[in-house]
């Protein structure tokens, strides 16, 4: 199983680490706070994203996961993140 560090960079971005098997990837994803509101379900930042890469991890490798991009970009290849992440984080 992969662990997934989470480090705040500034208010809305994130430095997201995985390590798994040895080798690191890491990526800088930008949290809105209507993001938050969206997909966090009343979590914190940290929380949705440490699940959204587990969401993730279940259907590419880590070295697929885009290096920087937005939350949201996330449902434009899974359509399905939206009502998985809610579920999961509910």
């Amino acid at each position: 199983m992969a662990e997934i560090i989470v480090t705040p960079q500034n208010p809305d971005e994130f430095l997201v680490s995985v390590r798994d098997d040895g080798s690191t990837s890491t990526h800088l994803v930008r949290v809105s706070s209507e993001s938050l509101e969206r997909y966090g379900e009343g979590a914190d930042a940290e929380a949705l994203l440490r699940e959204s890469f587990e969401f993730l991890l279940e259907r590419e490798p880590k070295e697929s996961i885009l290096s920087r991009f937005e939350l949201p970009v996330i449902e434009r290849y899974f359509p399905e993140y939206a009502g998985e992440i809610q579920r999961r984080l509910s």
